[in-house]
């Protein structure tokens, strides 16, 4: 079943709210849990669903996102007729980059139509959840609807602002609203979207057809496009987890929206028991990865001091010599020189801390060196002055800063 399903994963956005992570890649390129690109958690619901024929469209700032499916993602067999394939605008219908999902759809719409597939599954690229797609797509063929809309409760782990729909008793969507503009109505539940739809292709190319009535940019694909036909055409709503599938059923959704939804949902890793399951042996989640040495922890050059971690994820090839880490999530090849602490924060690949240095609820970018003694997230006021402060108070020092 699901080798008859084309899936096209949106990875066109920028994600504005996760400034400065998003000022040199797209959203789907940002790093996740010590290890991922946010990417990775919907391209490995793909490859557990049995989902061969993938497209990516990107756009903003793309060519972190290229190199990291070549790097970690190019391992489907072509001469079997499987693809995972990136897709920047093409421009064949205008000069113009794509003006939002729906637009992105439809100036790919030559790749749909010589496609042999009778169901288009359409992603958000940039959100972290795990899901069995076979199962939407099973329900979606089953229901005899032309588009399946995945829902998800309002006591879901994973937060969220997504549009809301308003689903009858039998499981149709009657209505959608922005989140917080909807109102109860009697014998219907509202449920948040999160981006994932199931077309029968032949509808959408339909749908594509009669596009052009609709004016202006879309933002938002169940708002712009699914709300003038639900009078008229059949949408069904399928909620998430409700089929689980082969995964295990956490039930966790993120868009990651802004800097604190994501340093929180980061830190989240490090319960006891994480909202994510990340461990389930036949569901991994799939990446690339340097071939770098093993983590390690040593003593302090001067003081002697063994080098801590309490609580933490260490990336391959990061080195703890004398330091202590504690509640924090590295990456690979990060080093923590001696008598530093870092507490409660997120570094990303290559950064180094100076000996002494003392990080606390930080988020540090990609190669960034942290000089001797220094203290950030101590003193807020004086972190406004050199670094961006989130509105919990997270700071976030950008990549190529220079103390």
């Amino acid at each position: 079943m699901p080798d008859s399903t084309l899936t096209l994963v949106l990875a066109t956005d920028r994600g504005a709210g996760l400034d400065p992570l998003t000022l040199h890649r797209p959203k789907a390129a940002v790093p996740f849990g010590g290890k991922y690109r946010i990417i990775d958690f919907t391209l490995a619901n793909c490859l557990h669903s049995g989902l061969r024929q993938v497209l990516v469209l990107t756009q903003y700032k793309s060519h972190s996102l290229h190199k990291h499916l070549r790097d970690g993602w190019f391992i489907f067999n072509p001469e079997l007729g499987e693809f995972i394939t990136a897709v920047p605008p093409q421009q064949r219908e205008g000069l113009h980059w794509y003006g939002g999902p729906f637009d992105a759809i439809r100036q790919n719409r030559y790749l749909l139509e010589r496609s042999p597939a009778g169901q288009v599954l359409v992603l958000e690229g940039a959100a972290v959840y795990r899901m069995d797609y076979a199962e939407l797509i099973r329900a979606h063929r089953g229901s005899g609807a032309p588009v399946t809309l995945v829902l998800r409760g309002p006591t879901d782990p994973g937060g969220g602002s997504q549009p809301v729909a308003c689903v009858d008793a039998e499981g149709r969507v009657t209505a959608l609203a922005q989140a917080g503009a909807s109102t109860p109505r009697e014998g219907c539940e509202d449920l948040a979207t999160m981006g994932v739809y199931c077309f029968d292709k032949a509808w959408l190319l339909d749908s594509l057809d009669r596009s052009d009535a609709l004016e202006g940019p879309d933002q938002d694909l169940a708002l712009d496009r699914l709300v003038p036909v639900l009078a008229s055409e059949q949408v069904l709503g399928y909620r998430f987890g409700e089929r689980r599938g082969r995964v295990t059923p956490d039930r966790y959704w993120c868009n990651l929206d802004s800097i604190d939804a994501y340093y929180q949902a980061n830190l989240a890793l490090l319960r006891a028991e994480p909202p994510i399951d990340l461990y389930q042996a036949d569901w991994n989640i799939r990446t690339y990865q340097g071939q770098y040495p093993p983590a390690r922890t040593v003593p302090g050059a001067a003081s002697g001091t063994e080098g801590i971690f309490v609580n933490s994820m260490l990336g391959a090839g990061s080195v703890i010599s004398g330091g202590g880490v504690n509640h924090s999530i590295l990456f690979s090849r990060v080093r923590v020189r001696d008598g530093a602490i870092v507490d409660a924060s997120i570094l990303f690949d290559g950064v180094v801390v100076g000996d002494g240095a003392h990080l606390r609820n930080c988020i540090i970018e990609k190669d960034v060196e942290i000089p001797p003694h220094a203290q950030i997230g101590m003193d807020l006021a004086q972190d406004r002055e050199r670094f961006i402060l989130s509105d919990r108070g997270i700071v976030v020092v950008p990549k190529g800063f220079s103390f």
